[in-house]
């Protein structure tokens, strides 16, 4: 089951978040930053793959290309006259979208 995603740009920087489960501690926005700031990789590493707890295990799927999540983000974003590259994603039609394929992808 999908719980969480985020979408990391290039730089590190957070450009969506979206939480799945309603069951979910909510963090501030702040914290959501640091988060996605430590599956963020750099030049000597690919970053964070698994953090594995008692609790849960939270995997990072890097995406260059290819794959249904990268379909929906680039037919309702980067298709966007009006969305300017490594900038928050603002459009309801990929909350509405992404949100149909998670639905899908978890059942």
């Amino acid at each position: 089951m999908i719980y969480s995603l985020y979408i990391i740009s290039k730089a590190g920087g957070l450009m969506y978040q979206k939480d799945f489960n309603e069951g979910l501690a909510h963090l501030t926005a702040n914290e959501y930053l640091v988060l996605a700031g430590t599956f963020h990789g750099n030049s000597t590493s690919s970053g964070l793959e698994v953090l594995e707890a008692d609790s849960f295990k939270l995997y990072c799927f890097q995406t260059l290309t290819g794959g249904r999540t990268y379909d929906v983000y680039s037919d309702y974003v980067m298709k966007n006259p009006f969305y300017t590259p490594e900038m928050p994603i603002r459009s309801e039609l990929f909350d509405v979208n992404i949100a149909k394929l998670i639905k899908q992808v978890g059942s």
